[in-house]
This record gives structure tokens, sequence and C-alpha cells, in this order.
């Protein structure tokens, strides 16, 4: 009896304690990632994640190879129009495929296993952390301009304050995605009002009759007519100032009511960024020769030292908290594509875990900060940013063609948004014309791009294909993972069946997630 009754008594003890940590507000009754992204958090990552410092900085490489103001212009427009096509594409992706991770989500689903971790690998190894290190670097240099207002800011100096940067950002989003979302948000709505500044102003100047470089005489005038192949390359740069359209699509799970948000997120957000683009290009044009703007390294600054006298300050201020933004919106979307990746088997399973508290994946993060400092300790970024377009450019339209193939796979499959074949078919003929065009101008720059994404064919055959490794290579692949569970407080997260079930039950489409991992 006295064992029965010790038994009893322990389990008692075992339900008050779990009452009491029931109790207990900080500690969630069910670890997973929060669904705190609403409409104004999706759009402000979505208009976060595409104005970085492009916009201010360098619009003259558009003009430059467009040979003229009013095609230079029509290509702003076109950009635009190129990147609502593929939104409106991964707008369907996203409610069909419901899980985050974005391209590489839904090529995993698509084409299989070795297409997703191809784009997986190149985007963790090369393609993100890259364009961390650029933004943070610009971070860096237009925070330091003051200081050395003569010369260029030292290496050393701008590494530290870009490595301090993107360390503080980290911390903000293992912290809390609430708190990251609303520096987000925020930061959207500066850089909005900055760009609303120079529209102003411009609108100003055209009022007051300074348009002469936007009349058709003059915006169509070419000292040298462009080259069909000078075209794709001005679209090329367009397309850049718009990349990251289609991130959103990397956090669908934190997306409060994902069939309706994403999509209107999107049809909010891409029309509004072309819109102000274009604008701000007027602008420009309106206070300067198509000369000054190509002698320009920062069109914006140049800009505001002409018009704005003792407030032109406010620019590289502008810059500087645009591209802060910006940093946090990558940080924030690229560690859920680690997080997707783990979660699918094909990165270690503690990069698919979450605080279990805080419910971030703080492993993940961790990986992207680090991989991001890496490459600042390289140098080497401006090379690197080549390879990273081709790459980039390339999953887009990877993803796309996904949709099509997925249309013929699965012709029955319920689609809460489906959109016309049109669309899909016109972005994939500019996307091969772009494509074409790069490799005949830079073939060497493709060509590495390739190399690269290539490079992990070997990994995922070694480390995810082959499943009979060595006892000693699993039990070190356990000890670690222990161990990081220990270090960073994380556990595998779970998923609300009852959402789950219904996503099955519209989409015929089943997760390896469906349940706690």
């Amino acid at each position: 009896m006295d064992g029965v009754e010790r038994k009893r008594t322990e389990a008692q003890r075992s339900i008050m304690k779990d009452n009491e940590l029931k109790r207990d507000s900080s500690i969630p009754e069910r670890v997973t990632l929060k669904k705190e992204i609403g409409l104004l958090s999706a759009c402000a990552i979505i208009i976060g994640n595409i104005i970085g410092s492009g916009i201010f900085i360098s619009p003259k490489g558009v003009l430059e190879h467009s040979g003229s103001v009013g095609i230079a212009l029509v290509v702003w427009v076109l950009g635009g129009g190129v990147a609502a096509l593929g939104s409106l594409c991964y707008a369907e992706l996203g409610v069909t495929i419901p899980k985050s991770g974005g391209d590489y989500s839904y090529v995993t689903e698509i084409f299989g296993g070795l297409m997703g971790f191809l784009l997986l690998w190149s985007a963790v190894l090369i393609m993100y952390p890259t364009t961390l290190a650029v933004i943070a670097l610009t971070f860096s240099n237009y925070v330091l301009q003051p200081v050395f207002p003569y010369c260029i800011p030292p290496f050393i100096a701008t590494r530290m304050l870009s490595a301090i940067c993107i360390l503080f950002l980290t911390w903000v989003n293992c912290y809390s995605v609430r708190l990251a979302t609303r520096i987000q948000d925020a930061f959207t709505v500066g850089k909005l009002l900055a760009l609303g500044l120079i529209i102003t102003v411009g609108l100003v100047q055209i009022c007051g009759g300074n348009y002469e470089s936007l009349t058709p005489q003059v915006a169509f005038t070419f000292n040298k007519a462009p080259s069909i192949g000078q075209i794709a390359l001005a679209f090329l740069h367009a397309s850049f100032a718009f990349s990251g359209w289609n991130f959103l699509n990397y956090v669908t799970e934190e997306v409060v009511d994902p069939r309706r948000n994403l999509p209107r997120a999107i049809y909010i957000s891409i029309p509004l960024v072309t819109f102000v683009y274009t604008l701000t290009n007027i602008a420009y044009f309106s206070s300067m020769s198509p000369e000054e703007l190509l002698s320009s390294n920062a069109v914006a600054v140049t800009f505001g030292e002409k018009l704005l006298g003792v407030f032109s300050t406010l620019m590289p201020i502008s810059v500087a908290l645009s591209t802060f933004g910006g940093i946090n919106g990558y940080l924030f979307t690229s560690s859920r594509l680690c997080f997707s990746g783990a979660r699918e088997g094909h990165l270690p399973s503690l990069l698919a875990m979450i605080h279990f508290k805080h419910c971030t994946p703080i492993p993940a993060l961790l990986v992207c900060c680090t991989a991001t400092i890496v490459i600042l300790c390289i140098g080497e970024t401006h090379n690197l940013i080549n390879y990273v377009s081709f790459i980039n450019y390339l999953s887009y339209g990877v993803t796309i063609a996904g949709l099509l193939y997925y249309r013929w796979k699965k012709p029955n499959l319920y689609r809460p948004i489906k959109v016309s074949l049109l669309v899909p078919v016109c972005y994939l003929l500019f996307w091969a014309l772009l494509l074409g065009f790069s490799l005949h101008s830079e073939p060497l720059v493709c060509g590495v791009g390739l190399v690269i994404m290539l490079t992990g064919v070997p990994v995922y055959f070694l480390g995810v294909y082959w499943k009979d490794k060595p006892k000693c290579v699993y039990d070190f692949i356990e000890w670690a993972t222990y161990l990081g569970q220990r270090v960073f407080f994380v556990v595998f997260p779970q998923f609300d069946p009852i959402e789950m079930a219904e996503w099955t039950d519209k989409s015929s489409f089943t997760s390896k997630a469906s349940g706690p991992l």
C-alpha cells in the first residue's frame, strides 16, 4: 500500500506542477510558430524587402543601358509589371502549398528533394548571406559618412559596424517575432516617407516648370541607340531593384489567415512599389540632367545636396534607415528557409527547432547570422553578388515553371487562387529572354553561379539520400542536437492538427510536419 500511495502522491504532484506551468502566461501551452503577421505586417515585409538601398543609390544602371530617359521610365514600369506577374504565380503556389520556405518548399513538393535541395543549398551557402552582407555594408558606409566626410570609411570600421548591426537584429529576431515585425513596420513607413519627400520635391520642381528632361522630344532622344542586349541589361537592373517580392511566401505559416492576407498583401504591395519607384525616378529627372545622374554614385544623396539645402543630410539617413529595415526583413525570412529545410530533412534537425518560450527559430537565425559574418570577413562581396543575382533569377523561373507542371500533374487539386495560364507563360517568356542575354553577355558569371548550385549534388546524396550511414555519424548528430537543445532551450514545434487537417481536406496536400516533429 505504501508503494501505491507513494505513486499516487507523485502523480498528484506532477499534475499540480503541470497546472502551474500552464498558469504561467510566459510559457505557451503549445510550442509553435506564432501567427502574428497580419495584413499590415505582410505588406511591410514585401515592401520592406523590395525597397532597399537600390532606389536611393544607383538607378543609373537602368538609364545607362536604356540610353534615354523615356526608355528608362518604361523599363521601370515594365519591371514592376514583371514582378506583378511573378507575384501572382507565387500567390497561387502560396495558398495551394501552404508551407513556409517559398521557392524551396514549392520546388521540393513539385520536382522532388534534389531540385529543392539545390535551391536551398545555394540560398543558404551564398545567396542570402551575400545579400545581407552587401546591405549591411551599405548601412555602415552611410552611417559612417558624416564621421569620414572627405574619405572612404576604413575597411575595419565598416565591417565592425555591419557585424554589430547584424548581431543586434539577430538578437531581436531571436527574442520576439512581434518585435521584429514592429521594427519592419516602422522602417517600411520610414522608407516610404523618405521616398515621399523625394517625390514631393520633384513634383514641386515640375510645377515650377523644371521638366525639360521629361518632355517627349528630349526624353526619347538617344546619344546612341541601345541594342536589344542593352535593353535586357536595363531590365536586369530594374529586376534587381524589385527583388524581394516573393519573401512573404517564406513565412506563410506565420501569416494570419494566409488564404486571404497573402494574396491581398501582394496585390497591395507590388503596384504601390511600382508607383513609388516610377514617381521617384520622375522626381530625379525633374532636377538632374541624365549626365548628372550617370555621374552620381548615390543619386538620392546628389538629389538632396542639390535641392534640400540644410536638410540634405536627410538622404544619407534615409538610406541608412532603409538598409537597416532591409537587413531585418532578410534575417526574418531567410531564417524561415533554414527552418523549412531542416523540417524536410535537408538540413540538421536542430535548425527545425524553436525556443520553448519565445517560439522563434533561434538555431536557424544563428546560422544565417554566422554565414553573413563569414561573408563580411571574406570581403569579396561584389563578385559574389553577381553570382547571387543569376542564381536568384534562375530560381524564380524554375519555381514558376513548376506551377505549370503542377497544374498538369494534379489538375483536380483544390486551388483557392488560380491565375490565368497567360500569367506564368508571359513571365517565363520574359524570364527566358533575360536569362539568354545574361548567358550571352556574362558567360563566366552564369557558369560560376551554376557550379555553386551544382556543388550541392554530392552533398545531397551523402547527407540526405544516403540513409545507412555508420552508427558513429548518427551518434554524433544526436549528441550535437541534444547539446544545441540544452544551450538554446529549443524544442520541435507542434502543429495544430485541426488546422493541418483543414488544409489536407481542401488541398489534398500532406506534410511531413503535420504533427509534433
